[in-house]
């Protein structure tokens, strides 16, 4: 796919991976449709950073654990927009519990950021598509779907089910619209994580290093010009998912 003057929608992404993310869809000529929630400030300043880089955006607010009905995210296009081809799901939640701690209301509001959504906002956006156009969506996962983590149990399941998700999406979309994903790993220190925790977490990366917003970004735009991948999920780990 040539990303030149495409329209892509991406949800989270005014901050952390999903703003590198929206910066190089930027970068290669994309127009923005910025899905943000309640990080209204870094959404904005992400705005302007693509707006500096030469392409447009619509920032867009909505909380994806209250979404039923996604098609309003894809309307109502200002005329310099072309209709949405390119997808991120992005957005996620990240609560810690157990099999034994968690309760029906937190694994509901995981479930419907983290799944739900992602295949509402899919199914709209294949409504949406011109029957002339071809789409991409690409979901953002995790590596430890693999190895589950001990104290993110619904984080865990929910994104081993929007991998299944994926790979169905993949199969029963094609050929008009390819689906893939990205399963990250240690990509930035998460928010408030002391120096030495980090520095733990690298000591299990092979390659010994985080990835970063530009390796994100680089790896979401190969498969979206790849356009003989679908139903990939590539592991972007530096190594992590080969230690035992």
């Amino acid at each position: 796919m040539n990303l030149a003057g495409k329209t892509a929608l991406i949800t989270g992404g005014g901050h952390r991976i999903g703003r590198g993310l929206t910066l190089a869809l930027a970068r290669a000529g994309c127009n923005i449709i910025l899905h943000y929630n309640r990080s209204a400030v870094p959404a904005q300043a992400t705005a302007a950073q693509v707006e500096a880089l030469g392409a447009r955006v619509l920032l867009r607010q909505a909380d994806l654990s209250q979404l039923d009905d996604a098609g309003p995210l894809f309307a109502d296009l200002p005329a310099n927009f072309t209709p949405v081809q390119v997808l991120v799901n992005n957005a996620a939640v990240f609560p810690k519990d157990t099999l034994a701690d968690m309760t029906v209301a937190g694994w509901s509001q995981t479930f419907r950021v983290n799944l739900r959504s992602p295949i509402l906002l899919t199914q709209a956006f294949v409504r949406a598509l011109p029957d002339d156009e071809i789409g991409a969506v690409v979901n953002i996962t995790d590596w430890r779907t693999e190895r589950p983590y001990r104290t993110h149990f619904s984080y865990t399941v929910s994104k081993g089910a929007l991998d299944a998700f994926t790979r169905t999406a993949a199969i029963q979309l094609a050929p008009r619209v390819r689906v893939n994903g990205i399963a990250l790993g240690a990509m930035l220190p998460p928010a408030g994580a002391t120096e030495a925790y980090w520095r733990s977490v690298l000591a299990t990366v092979p390659l010994a290093r985080s990835g970063g917003l530009e390796v994100a970004g680089d790896t979401l735009l190969y498969l979206l010009r790849n356009d003989f991948i679908t139903g990939e999920i590539i592991r972007l780990t530096g190594g992590a998912h080969l230690k035992m």
